[in-house]
């Protein structure tokens, strides 16, 4: 069985460019989708943040009308409350890739805040992405390859990504009240940048980086990443 790493935001606030702080953290199924589906195949799965502090739910992916049905929402929570790991995260200074077969980064607004400038989420994807380790990054949490720049250029240049989409952000009306948008700062990166139907689960597969467009790609994404733990 694998040990997977889980890179969490671990902030509950996304600053706006107004100077506002819009309360959020890590999305729900973002993350309890990924590991109930990994955990119930006999992985082991390690939380770690920046500090260690314990990661905040946006509780607007917990309301029933985003989660789907309030039956999913309670899922959802009863997944999130039953995880052991969410409540003793490691500090994310103390990861290191060799401990761990697969890396993944779930979404929300949070890594907009602390993992896109966060220097050992940096590392760490930078590690990740050279080892030829099974990599997954959704939704929002690519931004964190933002902190893999150095020099003015990214590992993963040139590497077919998708995440949450100008067009996604426009229609939760948050992007003319973004400091910056996801999808632009990736493809100033270099990335190819790919994108699905809005809402609609889409992955892109490139090499041994998976990444995933919103929270309903979450759980094709897990589904990918047990396959390539096989």
């Amino acid at each position: 069985m694998a040990k997977l790493l889980f890179v969490m935001t671990g902030t509950a606030y996304w600053t706006l460019k107004d100077g506002t702080r819009y309360a959020t953290g890590y999305w729900a199924e973002e993350f309890a989708v990924p590991y109930k589906a990994l955990t119930a195949a006999g992985h082991e799965v390690v939380v770690a943040t920046p500090r260690g502090v314990v990661p905040t739910v946006d509780m607007m992916s917990l309301r029933p009308e985003m989660a789907g049905t309030a039956e999913i929402a309670l899922d959802l929570e009863a997944i999130i409350r039953s995880a052991e790991e969410m409540r003793r995260p490691i500090q994310l200074s103390d990861a290191r890739l060799e401990d761990y077969d697969a890396v993944y980064f779930p979404g929300g607004h949070g890594p907009m805040e602390d993992l896109c400038v966060d220097a050992d989420a940096g590392r760490l994807l930078t590690a990740a992405l050279a080892s030829g380790k099974p990599l997954a990054v959704v939704c929002h949490a690519p931004a964190a390859m933002l902190a893999t720049r150095m020099h003015g250029m990214s590992p993963f240049a040139g590497y077919k990504v998708t995440a949450f989409t100008n067009e996604e952000e426009e229609a939760v009306g948050l992007a003319p009240r973004a400091r910056w948008l996801l999808e632009d700062e990736l493809r100033g990166l270099g990335v190819e940048f790919m994108r699905g139907e809005k809402w609609k689960p889409y992955t892109v597969v490139d090499r041994t980086l998976y990444t995933g467009q919103n929270p309903a790609s979450a759980a094709v994404l897990a589904e990918r990443l047990l396959k390539a733990l096989v």
